[in-house]
């Protein structure tokens, strides 16, 4: 049988060693290279035709979703995303992608993305038809006006969709984003600017540094002190809109 040749693509050289030690466990693996930015990916997989990429999601130059989108025409290869975000994974099976490892994974869950990465290369279908399929989807999502209209989080040992429509506001915790709908809240683990990067600024607007509001959440708008003002969302509770981002609500704040 063949071995499945495999590209690994993330700009952290410790989280590239990482893959390549997990899959040099699997005698049926031959790593063909590795890359460390968006433009090195592109080339790679281009020069080397790999079977399966682990591709990073965050890095300089060009994203995964822009390495995808990038690549000339031919067959292209499968892919597992490897990032440390979960707000991209509905994206990520959006362009069907294989499976979707949430950093730091262990050597179980990285096994059992192999399995299932190993299975669909082998089953691949005609290369018009995957090639096909591949370019229709990134040409749905890669548009900027495609913002998201749902949230991955986790509840408890359990991961679901949150509609953003749902979400009263965000709070930057760290190195999470604190999400609120309602009387509930859930930690999505990335930045507070990669989210709202990723939502429609006609709904979601930031107030300050630290906190980002959806525009329906809000009740009333009142002066505060040195050119700030007060937020009160339609639960009662109370955000301060600074000064530094008044002109995001020009017409609530003159």
């Amino acid at each position: 049988m063949e071995p499945v040749r495999v590209l690994i693509v993330d700009d952290e050289p410790p989280a590239r060693a990482k893959v390549r030690r997990f899959l040099a466990a699997d005698a049926e693996i031959d790593v063909v290279g590795e890359a460390g930015s968006g433009p090195e990916a592109v080339d790679a997989i281009q020069r080397m035709r790999p079977d399966l990429v682990f591709l990073d999601i965050q890095m300089p130059g060009t994203d995964g979703f822009g390495v995808l989108g990038a690549l000339e025409e031919g067959t292209p290869p499968h892919v597992v995303f490897v990032t440390a975000y979960d707000e991209y994974a509905l994206r990520a099976f959006e362009v069907h992608a294989v499976d979707y490892l949430l950093k730091p994974f262990d050597a179980d869950r990285f096994r059992t993305a192999l399995a299932r990465a190993k299975e669909r290369v082998r089953a691949r279908p005609p290369a018009d038809d995957l090639e096909q399929r591949i370019r229709r989807a990134l040409a749905e999502v890669r548009p900027p006006s495609a913002y998201l209209d749902r949230v991955l989080v986790r509840t408890g040992d359990r991961a679901v969709f949150l509609r953003t429509d749902e979400i009263d506001w965000l709070e930057a915790e760290e190195n999470y984003v604190r999400v609120h709908a309602g009387r509930e809240s859930h930690l999505v683990r990335g930045t507070l600017a990669g989210l709202e990067e990723r939502l429609d600024p006609a709904r979601f607007v930031r107030v300050h540094r630290s906190h980002v509001v959806n525009l329906g959440s809000i009740r009333e708008l009142h002066p505060w002190s040195h050119g700030d003002w007060m937020i009160v969302l339609r639960d009662g509770r109370e955000l301060m809109l600074s000064r530094r981002y008044r002109d995001r609500l020009p017409e609530l704040a003159g």
